[in-house]
């Protein structure tokens, strides 16, 4: 068996200037580094034994919370990163809706249909990320584990884990900043959730969701 924290990013800028971000590599904000604190005491005591990131900065940075009082070597995998949004890359969410309505429509209606112009589709991060997870895990038998990603790869891989193609969507809700989710893959390799999209390290008041309609990416 192995176990997995699958950690989402810390809140960076484009969450506080409310663009997306996608592969933007942007830097954690004030808030972030707040989050960061309560992220690393929530790992102080967690016996992980490796820690692995997506190689973006907002990313990387929420990995050495995770890490502060471990010490182990990060291990940065392109799989894991989010989203290539293309042409939405570094665009104000608030421009979406005009400057790409069918797409905009697709994404709060109908995400598994998701493609982004000039990037990446959902269901291609579905596939990467399945694969991406499923390689990390059988590379740590036996092992409890932390992996740092993104808003939107986190949410497509929740299907996966919770046993369901990416047609058949459901909503797992997005991620706040530094929420974890644990999974644990038995010796078949299958994934099970043991809990989700979990922030209760957070004080009051350093919640990224419960401030911003945009902070999705």
């Amino acid at each position: 068996m192995v176990r997995i924290y699958l950690v989402r990013h810390a809140e960076a800028m484009g969450n506080v200037l409310e663009f997306f971000q996608g592969r933007t590599d942007t830097d954690i904000s004030e808030k972030g580094m707040l989050q960061l604190e309560r992220l690393a005491e929530r790992f102080r005591d967690i016996p992980i034994e490796a820690v692995y990131s997506s190689p973006l900065k907002r990313a990387y940075a929420t990995a050495e919370a995770v890490n502060k009082y471990h010490g182990f070597e990060i291990h940065k995998t392109d799989d894991i990163i989010e989203i290539n949004g293309g042409k939405w890359e570094n665009t104000k969410w608030a421009d979406l809706p005009k400057l790409f309505p069918d797409e905009y429509t697709l994404w709060t209606k109908a995400i598994n249909r998701f493609h982004a112009p000039g990037g990446e589709s959902t269901q291609e991060v579905y596939d990467r990320m399945k694969a991406a997870m499923r390689d990390i895990a059988a590379k740590n038998s036996g092992r409890t584990i932390a992996v740092v990603s993104h808003g939107m790869a986190i949410k497509a891989y929740l299907n996966f884990a919770d046993g369901r193609k990416w047609e058949n969507y459901s909503d797992p809700g997005w991620s706040d900043n530094t929420a974890v989710s644990l999974i644990e893959y038995d010796d078949d390799l299958i994934p099970h959730i043991i809990f989700k999209n979990d922030s209760t390290h957070l004080d009051a008041g350093l919640s990224t969701l419960a401030v911003s309609q945009w902070c999705k990416k």
